[in-house]
């Protein structure tokens, strides 16, 4: 198996992250890019894909769902402009998990990426589960989404993270491309940790499903102050803990879920309470990527 199980980690004593001017906490933000590259019968999948959108359970539809595929459309079309507009009118960076056929599909989106600071990490050719694919597909498809982003938005992924989760052939494969400095398919901890991917050391910087706007629908999390309140309190512990021991915290946002009005107050209000910390590593991916292989080698 080229994933073993590691439930040992830091064992109680992570390092201390030294992140830049001392900071007590790196906070990231992702925006996961990926309205027009879901399953759908227009991609020839055979149904309309339904999982993170207002429409509920998933309804497994047999035919073409134009709810479903106008939902995806919001984000696209709405939800992204509004999350592009806070984060650039706050001069905050973002990395963003881009679908590289989303992009393909949206120019004046890709265009607006273009003209950003924002890193890219790659998030798949589709929104798709990679752990379905055989190995020669995988890898053909890794190589066409770095291709894509270069026309794209004039720049390579450093990073990459799948849908849910990698297959085991993901990491390696990874490796082989050669130019990515890491990737993010692990929920495993609070920091950023190394691992070996046959007789070389591969950085895994990890994401969360909880600090995530999903919860949403799979957290019982109905209201804006709600989800807001959740994320202030995993600042909290971190920014404590961070006294001692830094840590990072991802926060995972998409276009169709936050960046729709009744859930935007949220981001607005947990993006100016985050620039009010002191002590607070506000940051890009990639930097934090570049940070841990500077300052912690393997």
């Amino acid at each position: 198996m080229s994933h073993s199980r590691d439930l040992v980690g830091y064992g109680g004593k992570p390092p201390h992250a030294r992140w830049p001017e001392d900071a007590r906490l790196a906070v990231n933000f992702v925006l996961n890019y990926e309205e027009g590259s879901e399953y759908s019968v227009v991609n020839g999948d055979g149904f309309s894909e339904t999982t993170l959108t207002d429409a509920g359970p998933p309804r497994n539809m047999k035919m073409r769902d134009l709810g479903a595929e106008s939902l995806f459309e919001y984000g696209a079309r709405a939800g992204f402009w509004r999350v592009h507009r806070a984060f650039v009118e706050r001069k905050i960076p973002l990395t963003l998990y881009g679908c590289a056929m989303a992009l393909e599909a949206n120019p004046p989106v890709a265009a607006a990426i273009r003209d950003t600071n924002w890193d890219i990490a790659g998030h798949g050719w589709r929104w798709m589960n990679h752990f379905e694919l055989e190995e020669a597909q995988e890898r053909e498809l890794i190589c066409k989404t770095v291709a894509s982003f270069v026309n794209t938005v004039g720049r390579r992924p450093y990073g990459w993270y799948c849908r849910y989760a990698p297959s085991v052939n993901t990491r390696r494969l990874l490796a082989e491309e050669g130019g990515f400095l890491y990737d993010s398919d692990s929920y495993a901890d609070d920091l950023p940790f190394w691992v070996r991917v046959g007789d070389r050391p591969r950085l895994v910087v990890p994401y969360s499903m909880t600090t995530n706007d999903q919860m949403f629908y799979r957290g019982n999390v109905a209201k804006a102050d709600d989800w807001l309140q959740m994320i202030r309190d995993a600042i909290d512990v971190l920014y404590r803990e961070g006294a001692s021991r830094p840590k990072m915290m991802s926060i995972g946002l998409h276009a169709r879920i936050i960046g729709n009005p009744t859930r935007f107050v949220a981001l607005e209000r947990l993006l100016d309470h985050v620039l009010g910390l002191r002590g607070v590593w506000v940051t890009r991916r990639q930097d934090i990527a570049q940070h841990w292989i500077n300052t912690h080698r393997p």
